[in-house]
């Protein structure tokens, strides 16, 4: 790996995405430090110490890991990337249900990018929802537990002033994405995630050496190093896996040429959903948290309280049910963005086939049985994956010890 990169930086090309990228990223995280203005960074601190520390510390651990500690701590990039994937998770399946979208998508390039335009104005919208939403419950003190003082004016043109910077920072999150996909190395909204997750990392994993004494916190300390390696080792190996099912192409005459002929593949991966499913179970996980969070006289609040904040994001129920939900996402978002029928019916248009398969609903029928069979195992594979860290923490006792955002000095 060392020697790749070390040849990465030889070539001049390879050399200016990478420098390009890493600088996109510094600048990412250099926004999710800087809050925005009326926001009492102080009293934030004090509160946030306090928050993941406390009984209910378990799901502002998690927002802190999946925002790279910006969004508790209200920067103005505090929104992230996640509007943008939101709303592209939202076009991707309304391409299903809408014919008008429908069409777009099959019009290649330039249908493509009108999707990807409606999905711009959608994140925009959706920013201003969030924020609005998150400035709200710092304004009522409801975003740390019982910490009041968040803002300095609760006026109405600051409240204004700080929604506005917050969308503004997720249209600049979004089109530095995008920069990173045309210019730098990789998928742009994939590393700005993977950005945001890993910033909390170094502080989480020197955690759990400072809750154990001596030998033991270093022995802990370098074997998590060690197992995180492996995952990601695991991760890269099965993400490269896919099953290449060979395409042929009958010769045909196109005017006075012969054409066609020609031998290609359909490769389908092992992990055909990539981290969507996370997402949505996630996403579906909170909903009761929230609802508890309104409603905590009641007895389904208090279970919910029990199993699903707090040291409950560590129980077995939770992650028995997120366990479930993972997989039934997979099956249902590769139902959605990979259609047998389709692909069976373009094949048969051109003069493809199978080899051994016949055109039509045998071809349908076979691509659907393929694709279930591999869904299966990965499916699994990234359930497992995410529930890797909850395991972990549970196995070593470092529940309080979740990565979290370290307050500034």
């Amino acid at each position: 790996m060392l020697s790749a990169l070390a040849n990465a930086l030889k070539t001049p090309d390879l050399r200016k995405k990478l420098l390009f990228t890493l600088g996109i990223i510094a600048v990412f995280r250099l926004g999710s430090t800087i809050p925005t203005p009326n926001v009492n960074m102080g009293r934030i601190d004090e509160c946030l110490a306090a928050a993941t520390t406390g009984t209910n510390a378990g799901i502002y651990n998690i927002i802190n890991l999946f925002s790279g500690g910006a969004l508790l701590q209200l920067t103005i990039f505090a929104l992230g990337i996640m509007p943008y994937i939101t709303s592209s998770i939202i076009l991707q399946l309304l391409t299903v249900v809408i014919p008008r979208l429908e069409a777009l998508k099959k019009e290649g390039a330039s249908g493509q990018a009108k999707i990807t335009e409606y999905t711009r104005y959608l994140t925009l919208v959706l920013a201003v929802l969030n924020a609005s939403a998150f400035v709200t419950l710092a304004r009522t003190g409801q975003l740390l537990p019982g910490c009041t003082g968040l803002l300095y004016s609760d006026e109405i043109f600051p409240l204004v002033v700080m929604v506005l910077i917050m969308t503004a920072g997720t249209g600049l999150i979004m089109w530095m994405g995008e920069l990173i996909t045309e210019r730098g190395v990789g998928n742009g909204m994939s590393i700005m995630i993977f950005t945001q997750i890993v910033a909390s990392f170094p502080a989480g994993v020197w955690s759990i050496k400072q809750g154990h004494e001596g030998v033991t916190g270093w022995v802990l300390f370098f074997v998590v190093i060690a197992i995180g390696l492996l995952v990601m080792l695991g991760v890269i190996w099965v993400e490269q896996g896919q099953r290449r099912i060979p395409v042929q192409y009958a010769k045909r005459m196109v005017g006075r040429r012969l054409v066609g002929g020609s031998t290609t593949y359909i490769p389908l991966k092992v992990n055909q959903s990539g981290v969507i499913p996370v997402i949505f179970a996630s996403s579906i996980m909170y909903l009761p948290v929230l609802w508890a969070t309104f409603r905590p006289e009641s007895a389904a609040s208090q279970w919910i309280s029990a199993n699903f904040t707090g040291n409950g994001v560590y129980s077995w129920t939770y992650s028995l049910i997120q366990f479930v939900l993972i997989i039934a996402f997979c099956y249902f978002y590769v139902s959605i963005t990979f259609n047998p029928e389709e692909v069976s019916d373009n094949m048969k248009k051109y003069g493809g086939f199978i080899p051994g398969i016949r055109a039509g609903k045998p071809t349908e029928k076979y691509l659907a049985y393929v694709l279930s069979r591999l869904t299966a195992p990965g499916s699994l594979y990234l359930a497992v994956i995410a529930l890797i860290p909850t395991i972990a923490f549970m196995a070593v006792g470092a529940q309080q010890n979740f990565p979290s955002a370290a307050p500034r000095s």
